[in-house]
């Protein structure tokens, strides 16, 4: 490992320390060690790519957090302002899987911003208001999934990449 490397807590990979990823390991070991979500049910750099003027954008969602085999959050950790970043989730939650992902979430580890993914509708702030893995459990026992209106998702799309650009040319 060089100085500027860490190790990633959930895929115990070595990584680049750039960015926002000394926010992504706070919040990894925080949805572990405090919310009680098992390692393997959070993954790493879920792949997106989303399609603008007939070219092809690849890009990655921070973590993506299921319960039960079943996507229940997207993530992404930021190192500015988290406000800057939930519209950018929002349409990440509503593209990756065939399905919505029911909640989207903007972190710098010390604050979070929590979307209804389907709504819209911001549902909580803070850190407390994510919810811990039986919660989470109870929440996706009375929620149907929710399949993208198609008329909406090149909108989405344009979104994404808007937000994503930095990261779209990173890859």
């Amino acid at each position: 490992m060089t100085l500027d490397q860490v190790t990633d807590y959930i895929t115990g990979k070595e990584i680049d320390n750039v960015g926002a990823e000394a926010s992504r390991q706070i919040f990894e070991k925080f949805l572990v060690e405090s919310k009680g979500y098992p390692k393997s049910d959070v993954l790493v750099d879920v792949p997106l790519t989303v399609q603008f003027k007939g070219e092809d954008y690849p890009s990655v969602i921070d973590l993506i957090v299921s319960v039960e085999e079943r996507p229940f959050m997207a993530i992404t950790c930021v190192a500015g302002s988290i406000g800057s970043y939930e519209r950018e989730i929002l349409a990440g939650a509503r593209l990756v899987y065939d399905h919505i992902i029911p909640f989207a979430i903007s972190t710098d580890a010390r604050d979070a911003i929590i979307k209804d993914a389907c709504t819209g509708k911001t549902i909580g702030q803070g850190l407390d208001a994510i919810p811990d893995y039986s919660q989470a459990q109870a929440i996706l026992k009375k929620i149907e999934s929710t399949i993208l209106d198609p008329d909406k998702r090149s909108g989405e799309m344009i979104i994404y990449r808007s937000f994503n650009i930095e990261k779209i040319n990173k890859l």
